[in-house]
Protein backbone atom coordinates (compact mmCIF):
# COMPACT_ATOMS: atom_id res chain seq x y z
CA UNK A 1 0.00 0.00 0.00
CA UNK A 2 0.85 3.45 -1.12
CA UNK A 3 2.39 6.08 1.90
CA UNK A 4 -0.10 8.71 2.68
CA UNK A 5 1.92 12.05 2.20
CA UNK A 6 0.83 14.98 5.04
CA UNK A 7 -0.12 18.01 3.12
CA UNK A 8 -1.96 21.32 4.14
CA UNK A 9 -4.93 22.74 1.61
CA UNK A 10 -3.50 25.25 -1.75
CA UNK A 11 -6.33 27.10 -2.59
CA UNK A 12 -5.58 31.13 -1.53
CA UNK A 13 -2.33 33.36 -0.47
CA UNK A 14 -3.43 32.50 3.59
CA UNK A 15 -3.01 29.06 2.76
CA UNK A 16 1.11 29.91 2.87
CA UNK A 17 1.13 30.03 6.35
CA UNK A 18 2.62 26.86 6.91
CA UNK A 19 5.62 27.75 4.29
CA UNK A 20 6.08 30.89 6.11
CA UNK A 21 6.45 29.68 9.25
CA UNK A 22 8.70 26.95 8.41
CA UNK A 23 10.83 29.51 6.48
CA UNK A 24 11.46 31.48 9.67
CA UNK A 25 14.61 33.17 9.70
CA UNK A 26 15.93 31.92 6.95
CA UNK A 27 18.30 34.69 4.81
CA UNK A 28 17.88 33.20 1.80
CA UNK A 29 14.47 31.24 -0.19
CA UNK A 30 14.77 29.72 -3.53
CA UNK A 31 11.40 29.32 -5.36
CA UNK A 32 11.44 26.62 -8.09
CA UNK A 33 9.26 26.20 -10.97
CA UNK A 34 9.02 22.63 -12.96
CA UNK A 35 8.41 24.44 -16.28
CA UNK A 36 9.25 27.78 -17.90
CA UNK A 37 6.09 28.44 -18.98
CA UNK A 38 3.87 27.90 -16.35
CA UNK A 39 0.95 30.48 -14.72
CA UNK A 40 0.86 28.85 -10.99
CA UNK A 41 4.50 28.82 -10.67
CA UNK A 42 4.94 32.56 -11.41
CA UNK A 43 1.71 33.55 -9.52
CA UNK A 44 2.55 31.49 -6.32
CA UNK A 45 6.01 32.71 -6.27
CA UNK A 46 4.58 36.02 -6.52
CA UNK A 47 2.17 35.49 -4.00
CA UNK A 48 4.93 34.07 -1.21
CA UNK A 49 7.49 36.46 -2.36
CA UNK A 50 4.99 39.35 -1.87
CA UNK A 51 4.79 38.23 1.84
CA UNK A 52 8.37 37.37 2.32
CA UNK A 53 8.80 41.02 1.43
CA UNK A 54 5.94 42.74 4.00
CA UNK A 55 6.13 40.50 6.66
CA UNK A 56 9.64 39.25 6.88
CA UNK A 57 11.70 42.51 4.95
CA UNK A 58 13.28 40.45 2.21
CA UNK A 59 15.06 43.16 0.55
CA UNK A 60 15.59 41.74 -3.19
CA UNK A 61 14.23 39.23 -6.17
CA UNK A 62 17.05 38.14 -8.31
CA UNK A 63 15.85 35.66 -11.05
CA UNK A 64 17.30 33.27 -13.56
CA UNK A 65 17.45 36.65 -15.95
CA UNK A 66 20.24 38.14 -17.37
CA UNK A 67 22.09 40.93 -15.25
CA UNK A 68 21.62 43.93 -17.65
CA UNK A 69 17.81 43.30 -18.78
CA UNK A 70 16.99 42.62 -15.11
CA UNK A 71 18.95 45.72 -14.49
CA UNK A 72 16.89 48.09 -16.27
CA UNK A 73 13.56 46.71 -14.28
CA UNK A 74 15.28 47.19 -11.27
CA UNK A 75 16.06 50.38 -11.72
CA UNK A 76 12.37 51.59 -12.89
CA UNK A 77 10.65 49.65 -10.17
CA UNK A 78 12.38 51.96 -7.93
CA UNK A 79 11.89 55.36 -9.34
CA UNK A 80 8.87 58.06 -7.97
CA UNK A 81 7.79 58.20 -11.06
CA UNK A 82 6.87 55.57 -13.68
CA UNK A 83 8.87 56.81 -16.63
CA UNK A 84 9.04 53.59 -18.66
CA UNK A 85 5.36 53.61 -19.85
CA UNK A 86 4.01 50.16 -18.25
CA UNK A 87 5.26 47.42 -17.58
CA UNK A 88 4.33 45.65 -20.56
CA UNK A 89 6.46 48.02 -22.37
CA UNK A 90 9.46 47.85 -19.85
CA UNK A 91 9.57 44.16 -20.12
CA UNK A 92 10.18 44.43 -23.93
CA UNK A 93 13.63 44.53 -22.85
CA UNK A 94 14.06 40.24 -22.44
CA UNK A 95 14.23 39.75 -26.07
CA UNK A 96 16.63 36.76 -25.82
CA UNK A 97 14.94 33.62 -26.88
CA UNK A 98 13.34 32.68 -24.69
CA UNK A 99 11.36 35.96 -23.97
CA UNK A 100 8.39 34.25 -22.35
CA UNK A 101 10.69 33.33 -19.12
CA UNK A 102 10.73 37.23 -17.92
CA UNK A 103 8.32 38.80 -20.93
CA UNK A 104 4.69 37.83 -19.89
CA UNK A 105 1.60 39.32 -18.13
CA UNK A 106 2.43 37.90 -14.58
CA UNK A 107 5.68 39.53 -14.51
CA UNK A 108 4.11 42.81 -15.61
CA UNK A 109 1.82 42.36 -12.50
CA UNK A 110 4.95 42.29 -10.16
CA UNK A 111 6.43 44.87 -11.48
CA UNK A 112 3.64 47.23 -11.03
CA UNK A 113 3.32 45.37 -7.26
CA UNK A 114 6.87 46.09 -6.94
CA UNK A 115 6.49 50.03 -8.24
CA UNK A 116 3.64 50.46 -5.59
CA UNK A 117 5.51 49.04 -2.83
CA UNK A 118 8.97 50.85 -3.48
CA UNK A 119 7.41 54.30 -3.28
CA UNK A 120 5.92 53.70 -0.29
CA UNK A 121 9.46 52.73 1.31
CA UNK A 122 12.83 55.60 1.27
CA UNK A 123 15.06 55.08 -1.12
CA UNK A 124 17.66 52.88 0.49
CA UNK A 125 14.85 50.20 1.53
CA UNK A 126 13.33 49.83 -1.69
CA UNK A 127 13.07 46.21 -3.03
CA UNK A 128 15.15 45.49 -6.14
CA UNK A 129 15.18 42.94 -8.79
CA UNK A 130 18.15 40.91 -10.06
CA UNK A 131 19.91 39.22 -13.17
CA UNK A 132 21.53 35.78 -11.74
CA UNK A 133 22.73 34.97 -15.28
CA UNK A 134 25.51 34.64 -17.76
CA UNK A 135 24.42 34.66 -20.79
CA UNK A 136 24.79 38.40 -21.77
CA UNK A 137 28.68 38.55 -22.53
CA UNK A 138 28.01 40.98 -25.43
CA UNK A 139 25.30 43.67 -24.19
CA UNK A 140 27.31 43.47 -20.43
CA UNK A 141 30.09 44.28 -22.10
CA UNK A 142 28.18 46.99 -23.91
CA UNK A 143 26.98 48.23 -20.42
CA UNK A 144 30.39 48.65 -19.12
CA UNK A 145 31.80 50.53 -21.98
CA UNK A 146 28.81 53.41 -21.87
CA UNK A 147 29.41 53.27 -18.32
CA UNK A 148 32.90 54.06 -17.71
CA UNK A 149 33.09 56.37 -20.92
CA UNK A 150 30.21 58.56 -18.85
CA UNK A 151 32.38 57.93 -15.79
CA UNK A 152 35.43 58.76 -17.98
CA UNK A 153 37.91 56.98 -15.49
CA UNK A 154 40.96 54.80 -15.71
CA UNK A 155 38.68 51.43 -16.43
CA UNK A 156 37.66 53.12 -20.07
CA UNK A 157 41.03 51.78 -22.09
CA UNK A 158 40.55 48.44 -20.42
CA UNK A 159 36.44 47.84 -21.91
CA UNK A 160 37.80 49.39 -25.21
CA UNK A 161 40.22 46.98 -25.37
CA UNK A 162 37.83 44.07 -24.17
CA UNK A 163 34.97 45.34 -26.76
CA UNK A 164 37.31 45.58 -29.84
CA UNK A 165 38.15 42.08 -28.94
CA UNK A 166 35.09 40.59 -28.99
CA UNK A 167 33.91 42.85 -32.09
CA UNK A 168 35.43 40.30 -34.80
CA UNK A 169 32.60 37.63 -33.58
CA UNK A 170 29.48 39.45 -34.74
CA UNK A 171 28.18 40.02 -31.10
CA UNK A 172 27.56 36.23 -31.48
CA UNK A 173 29.61 34.79 -28.19
CA UNK A 174 29.22 30.86 -29.65
CA UNK A 175 31.02 32.27 -32.92
CA UNK A 176 34.12 33.28 -30.59
CA UNK A 177 33.96 29.77 -28.66
CA UNK A 178 34.30 28.31 -31.77
CA UNK A 179 37.19 30.36 -33.33
CA UNK A 180 39.43 30.30 -30.25
CA UNK A 181 38.56 26.43 -29.29
CA UNK A 182 41.44 25.45 -31.34
CA UNK A 183 43.92 28.45 -30.64
CA UNK A 184 45.84 29.48 -27.95
CA UNK A 185 44.47 33.13 -28.06
CA UNK A 186 41.23 34.09 -26.94
CA UNK A 187 39.57 37.15 -24.96
CA UNK A 188 40.10 36.13 -21.07
CA UNK A 189 42.71 38.79 -20.30
CA UNK A 190 41.08 41.35 -21.46
CA UNK A 191 37.39 40.74 -19.53
CA UNK A 192 39.38 39.96 -16.87
CA UNK A 193 41.66 43.18 -16.55
CA UNK A 194 38.00 44.93 -17.10
CA UNK A 195 36.99 43.36 -13.84
CA UNK A 196 39.87 44.07 -11.80
CA UNK A 197 40.10 48.01 -13.50
CA UNK A 198 36.39 48.31 -12.02
CA UNK A 199 37.37 47.26 -8.61
CA UNK A 200 40.34 49.00 -8.31
CA UNK A 201 38.26 52.11 -9.07
CA UNK A 202 35.20 51.18 -6.48
CA UNK A 203 38.26 50.93 -3.61
CA UNK A 204 39.58 54.00 -5.12
CA UNK A 205 36.04 56.11 -4.78
CA UNK A 206 33.80 54.26 -2.63
CA UNK A 207 29.81 55.07 -3.23
CA UNK A 208 27.73 56.80 -0.70
CA UNK A 209 24.37 55.24 0.04
CA UNK A 210 22.58 52.23 -1.70
CA UNK A 211 21.34 54.01 -4.96
CA UNK A 212 24.89 55.27 -5.87
CA UNK A 213 26.27 52.09 -4.62
CA UNK A 214 24.30 49.98 -6.74
CA UNK A 215 25.23 51.79 -10.16
CA UNK A 216 28.57 51.00 -9.71
CA UNK A 217 28.04 47.88 -8.23
CA UNK A 218 25.78 47.04 -11.79
CA UNK A 219 28.91 48.02 -14.23
CA UNK A 220 31.24 45.76 -11.67
CA UNK A 221 28.54 42.46 -11.98
CA UNK A 222 28.62 43.71 -15.87
CA UNK A 223 32.12 42.90 -16.25
CA UNK A 224 31.97 39.77 -13.56
CA UNK A 225 29.20 38.65 -16.31
CA UNK A 226 31.26 39.24 -19.30
CA UNK A 227 34.05 36.81 -17.25
CA UNK A 228 32.01 34.49 -16.63
CA UNK A 229 30.09 34.37 -20.17
CA UNK A 230 33.67 33.94 -21.49
CA UNK A 231 34.37 31.01 -19.30
CA UNK A 232 30.65 29.71 -20.04
CA UNK A 233 30.61 29.31 -23.92
CA UNK A 234 34.38 27.92 -24.08
CA UNK A 235 32.93 25.32 -21.70
CA UNK A 236 29.44 24.91 -23.31
CA UNK A 237 31.43 24.12 -26.66
CA UNK A 238 33.49 21.11 -24.77
CA UNK A 239 30.18 19.36 -24.13
CA UNK A 240 29.67 17.81 -20.65
CA UNK A 241 28.63 19.28 -17.28
CA UNK A 242 31.39 22.22 -16.98
CA UNK A 243 29.40 24.93 -18.48
CA UNK A 244 26.01 24.02 -15.92
CA UNK A 245 28.84 24.62 -13.15
CA UNK A 246 30.22 27.94 -14.72
CA UNK A 247 27.00 29.04 -15.04
CA UNK A 248 25.40 27.93 -11.72
CA UNK A 249 28.90 29.08 -9.78
CA UNK A 250 28.19 32.33 -11.58
CA UNK A 251 24.59 32.46 -10.08
CA UNK A 252 26.24 31.92 -6.59
CA UNK A 253 28.40 34.56 -6.84
CA UNK A 254 26.04 37.11 -7.87
CA UNK A 255 24.07 36.09 -4.75
CA UNK A 256 26.82 36.53 -2.49
CA UNK A 257 27.71 39.94 -4.09
CA UNK A 258 23.96 40.90 -3.70
CA UNK A 259 23.44 40.39 -0.16
CA UNK A 260 26.89 42.21 0.49
CA UNK A 261 25.63 45.52 -1.38
CA UNK A 262 22.76 44.97 0.92
CA UNK A 263 24.28 44.82 4.36
CA UNK A 264 24.68 41.73 6.54
CA UNK A 265 20.84 41.61 7.28
CA UNK A 266 20.23 41.54 3.90
CA UNK A 267 17.36 38.68 2.72
CA UNK A 268 17.21 37.04 -0.75
CA UNK A 269 14.21 35.73 -2.90
CA UNK A 270 15.75 33.48 -5.72
CA UNK A 271 13.66 32.71 -8.14
CA UNK A 272 14.77 29.89 -10.79
CA UNK A 273 14.06 26.56 -12.30
CA UNK A 274 13.63 23.36 -10.10
CA UNK A 275 16.53 22.31 -11.30
CA UNK A 276 19.32 25.28 -10.16
CA UNK A 277 17.22 25.63 -6.61
CA UNK A 278 16.81 22.07 -5.51
CA UNK A 279 19.94 20.97 -3.74
CA UNK A 280 21.66 19.13 -6.89
CA UNK A 281 23.34 16.51 -3.89
CA UNK A 282 20.23 14.54 -4.17
CA UNK A 283 19.47 14.17 -7.65
CA UNK A 284 21.51 12.24 -10.77
CA UNK A 285 22.80 15.52 -11.51
CA UNK A 286 25.82 14.42 -8.74
CA UNK A 287 26.96 11.61 -10.50
CA UNK A 288 28.14 14.38 -13.85
CA UNK A 289 29.62 15.96 -10.84
CA UNK A 290 27.25 19.10 -11.50
CA UNK A 291 26.27 21.75 -8.84
CA UNK A 292 23.71 24.31 -8.55
CA UNK A 293 22.85 27.11 -6.47
CA UNK A 294 20.66 25.25 -4.11
CA UNK A 295 23.50 23.29 -3.39
CA UNK A 296 25.95 25.85 -3.30
CA UNK A 297 23.53 28.34 -1.01
CA UNK A 298 23.35 25.56 1.65
CA UNK A 299 27.25 24.97 1.65
CA UNK A 300 28.33 28.25 1.92
CA UNK A 301 25.45 30.11 4.00
CA UNK A 302 24.82 27.19 5.90
CA UNK A 303 21.65 24.85 5.57
CA UNK A 304 19.80 26.83 8.60
CA UNK A 305 19.92 29.76 6.80
CA UNK A 306 18.94 28.79 3.26
CA UNK A 307 15.09 27.65 2.14
CA UNK A 308 14.16 26.07 -0.41
CA UNK A 309 11.52 25.44 -2.23
CA UNK A 310 10.34 22.99 -5.08
CA UNK A 311 7.28 23.04 -7.72
CA UNK A 312 5.50 20.78 -9.69
CA UNK A 313 1.63 19.61 -11.36
CA UNK A 314 0.68 16.71 -12.60
CA UNK A 315 -1.28 17.94 -16.06
CA UNK A 316 -1.93 20.81 -17.87
CA UNK A 317 -0.47 22.97 -20.53
CA UNK A 318 2.99 24.88 -20.76
CA UNK A 319 4.25 27.35 -22.71
CA UNK A 320 7.48 26.31 -24.59
CA UNK A 321 9.30 25.86 -28.14
CA UNK A 322 9.95 22.23 -29.99
CA UNK A 323 13.28 23.10 -30.51
CA UNK A 324 15.71 26.44 -29.62
CA UNK A 325 15.04 29.45 -31.26
CA UNK A 326 11.71 28.01 -32.15
CA UNK A 327 8.30 30.33 -32.31
CA UNK A 328 6.90 29.89 -28.77
CA UNK A 329 3.61 27.28 -28.01
CA UNK A 330 1.23 26.71 -26.02
CA UNK A 331 1.85 22.64 -25.42
CA UNK A 332 -0.47 20.09 -24.06
CA UNK A 333 1.36 18.82 -20.71
CA UNK A 334 0.49 15.02 -20.45
CA UNK A 335 -0.53 13.29 -17.07
CA UNK A 336 2.47 12.87 -15.24
CA UNK A 337 4.26 9.04 -15.59
CA UNK A 338 2.99 6.42 -12.87
CA UNK A 339 5.03 6.07 -10.18
CA UNK A 340 6.57 9.22 -10.09
CA UNK A 341 6.29 11.92 -7.30
CA UNK A 342 3.47 14.21 -9.25
CA UNK A 343 1.57 11.07 -9.70
CA UNK A 344 1.55 9.69 -6.17
CA UNK A 345 0.29 13.19 -5.47
CA UNK A 346 -2.21 12.95 -8.07
CA UNK A 347 -3.34 9.95 -6.51
CA UNK A 348 -3.57 10.99 -3.15
CA UNK A 349 -4.96 14.17 -3.67
CA UNK A 350 -7.56 13.42 -6.37
CA UNK A 351 -7.05 16.51 -8.13
CA UNK A 352 -6.63 19.51 -5.23
CA UNK A 353 -3.49 21.38 -4.91
CA UNK A 354 -1.41 20.74 -1.95
CA UNK A 355 1.65 22.54 -0.19
CA UNK A 356 4.18 19.86 2.15
CA UNK A 357 7.10 20.31 4.12
CA UNK A 358 10.15 18.20 3.99
CA UNK A 359 10.01 18.14 7.94
CA UNK A 360 7.34 15.87 7.34
CA UNK A 361 8.22 13.77 4.70
CA UNK A 362 11.39 12.57 6.34
CA UNK A 363 9.43 10.73 8.36
CA UNK A 364 8.45 8.53 5.24
CA UNK A 365 10.82 5.62 4.36
CA UNK A 366 9.55 5.40 0.86
CA UNK A 367 10.58 8.76 -0.19
CA UNK A 368 14.36 8.46 1.65
CA UNK A 369 14.79 6.93 -2.22
CA UNK A 370 14.92 8.55 -5.79
CA UNK A 371 11.87 9.51 -7.06
CA UNK A 372 11.01 10.44 -10.72
CA UNK A 373 10.52 14.25 -10.61
CA UNK A 374 9.48 16.27 -13.82
CA UNK A 375 10.99 18.69 -15.43
CA UNK A 376 9.61 20.60 -18.43
CA UNK A 377 12.46 23.23 -19.81
CA UNK A 378 12.15 26.20 -22.44
CA UNK A 379 11.98 23.64 -25.10
CA UNK A 380 9.81 20.46 -24.73
CA UNK A 381 8.45 17.59 -26.47
CA UNK A 382 5.80 15.95 -24.34
CA UNK A 383 5.19 13.20 -26.82
CA UNK A 384 9.18 12.39 -25.35
CA UNK A 385 9.04 13.62 -21.71
CA UNK A 386 8.83 10.13 -20.53
CA UNK A 387 12.52 9.93 -21.62
CA UNK A 388 14.11 12.80 -20.76
CA UNK A 389 12.19 14.89 -18.08
CA UNK A 390 12.34 13.13 -15.07
CA UNK A 391 15.11 13.80 -12.81
CA UNK A 392 15.21 10.92 -9.74
CA UNK A 393 15.30 13.09 -6.47
CA UNK A 394 15.32 12.52 -2.80
CA UNK A 395 12.03 14.99 -2.47
CA UNK A 396 12.61 15.77 1.02
CA UNK A 397 16.56 16.43 0.68
CA UNK A 398 16.39 18.42 -2.54
CA UNK A 399 13.54 20.61 -1.26
CA UNK A 400 12.41 21.98 2.35
CA UNK A 401 8.76 22.64 1.14
CA UNK A 402 7.44 21.52 -2.19
CA UNK A 403 3.69 23.20 -3.62
CA UNK A 404 1.96 20.77 -5.95
CA UNK A 405 -0.80 21.81 -8.52
CA UNK A 406 -2.50 19.17 -9.69
CA UNK A 407 -3.59 21.42 -13.41
CA UNK A 408 -1.86 23.99 -14.56
CA UNK A 409 -2.27 26.39 -17.16
CA UNK A 410 0.36 28.41 -19.59
CA UNK A 411 1.58 31.43 -18.81
CA UNK A 412 0.63 34.46 -20.73
CA UNK A 413 3.44 36.04 -23.06
CA UNK A 414 4.05 39.18 -23.97
CA UNK A 415 4.38 40.18 -27.54
CA UNK A 416 8.22 40.26 -28.11
CA UNK A 417 9.90 39.23 -31.02
CA UNK A 418 13.06 37.82 -30.06
CA UNK A 419 16.63 38.35 -31.10
CA UNK A 420 18.71 36.63 -33.07
CA UNK A 421 21.25 35.73 -29.78
CA UNK A 422 21.61 33.30 -26.92
CA UNK A 423 23.19 29.86 -26.61
CA UNK A 424 21.32 26.74 -27.14
CA UNK A 425 19.43 24.58 -24.57
CA UNK A 426 21.63 22.40 -23.09
CA UNK A 427 19.53 19.93 -21.09
CA UNK A 428 16.01 18.58 -22.05
CA UNK A 429 15.02 19.24 -18.15
CA UNK A 430 15.64 22.99 -18.28
CA UNK A 431 17.23 26.12 -19.84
Amino acid sequence: MASSFPTYPLQQTADLAPVLDAIGDARVVLLGEASHGTHEYYTWRAALSKRLIQEKGFQFIAVEGDWPDCFAVNAAIKQDEVSYGSAAQLLQTFDRWPTWMWGNWEIAALVDWLHRHNLRQPAEQRVGFYGLDVYSLWESLQAVLQYVEKQGDGAVTAARRAFSCFEPYSTDPQEYARAVAFVSEDCQDEVTAVLRALRTQTLQQPAVGLPERELAFGAEQNALVAVNAERYYKAMLRGGGASWNVRDEHMMETLTRLLDLHGPDSKAIIWAHNTHIGDARFTDMRREDMVNIGQLAREQLGRDKVFSVGFGSYQGSVIAGKAWGAPLESMTVPAATRGSWEHQLHSQLGGDNALLLSSELKQIDSLSKAQGHRAIGVVYRPQFEQFGNYVPSVIPERYDAFLFFDKTRALHPLNIHPAEKGPPDLYPWGE
